[in-house]
């Protein structure tokens, strides 16, 4: 699967688009009525920035099994809600440290680092409210699987267990195995589940459901191995955040065990994998999610 996918015209105005659907859904749901300004922090962490990747996945995997759209886009929220709160928590003086988050101060700088830490709680809540409408407009039974999809992708067995491991992993020298598994735990795992809550709203075959779970699960690892060559290649401004925060911290990345040209290798490899689950998957309406992939694999920040 080309390249070229990720820099066709239909692809970029349906990215666009989606991108302008999902940005004014978070703003009318992200509110600024919290008391105490908390509002204000909750929005500035969540609004005008990031490429909404996961959403764009919750939304392409919809569209691939033609699921329910209007669930969809409460899925696409609530992940990049949870996405967003993790950024605020990692950004924090006890996790990474760090200052910059998407070419703006981080929320701890501009709000302190109290109210950063509620706007992350109020935002990981949040995340499930929208999942549990009160409007009836979702069944309960695709709730319940929504929220237990999301949970599991945040938590001990998710994204805060490979946080753990990242963090008690610096100045240690992992492997292979042991740095892919920590994250397909910290970065993965919410991308993974981006694909498999869009696929949720609708019935699908187990075996089509484990062709995309393992899509989701290459372009997962992709995405970090990219991450981390792009932590070492590209500068803080074109980055929006922090270059080169991974080897100042000492922790393991794929450039620091494998080599830049390895690492790169590498990406393609695990991509080139998840176009094949895409294809062995048998739906016709995958361009957008092999374009995704494309996108993940070929991105400059």
């Amino acid at each position: 699967m080309s390249a070229v996918l990720s820099n066709n015209a239909g692809f970029v105005a349906w990215r666009s688009l989606q991108q302008e659907r999902v940005e004014q859904a978070l703003s009318a749901w992200v509110s600024a009525d919290a008391p105490a300004g908390l509002g204000e922090a909750m929005r500035y962490a969540v609004l005008d920035g990031g490429k909404r990747l996961r959403p764009l996945l919750a939304l392409a995997a919809c569209e691939a099994v033609q699921g329910d759209a209007a669930a969809a886009m409460r899925a696409a929220c609530a992940v990049e809600l949870i996405h967003a709160y993790s950024l605020v928590h990692d950004d924090m003086p006890c996790m990474d440290n760090d200052v910059l988050r998407r070419g703006k101060p981080t929320v701890h700088v501009q709000f302190g680092e109290a109210q950063a830490l509620l706007a992350g709680d109020a935002l990981q809540a949040l995340a499930f409210e929208l999942l549990v409408p009160d409007d009836g407009s979702m069944a309960g039974t695709l709730s319940a699987r929504l929220c237990r999809q999301l949970a599991q992708a945040a938590g001990a067995a998710g994204m805060a267990g490979g946080q753990a491991v990242d963090l008690a992993s610096v100045g240690i020298a992992l492997d292979r195995p042991a740095l892919e598994a920590m994250h397909r735990l910290k970065t993965g795992a919410l991308l993974q589940a981006s694909v498999m809550m869009g696929v949720s709203t609708a019935t699908v075959d187990a075996a089509v459901q484990a062709h995309l779970s393992a899509y989701g699960a290459c372009l997962g690892l992709a995405f970090q191995v990219v991450d981390d060559i792009l932590d070492v290649t590209t500068d803080s401004a074109t980055l929006g955040k922090t270059a080169g925060k991974d080897a100042a911290s000492d922790k393991p990345t794929f450039v620091s065990l494998m080599g830049l040209a390895q690492a790169q290798a590498y990406a393609d490899q695990v991509l080139d994998q998840a176009h094949g689950a895409l294809t062995a998957s048998g739906l016709a309406h995958t361009d957008t999610l092999h374009a995704l992939a494309d996108w993940v694999g070929r991105r400059v920040s």
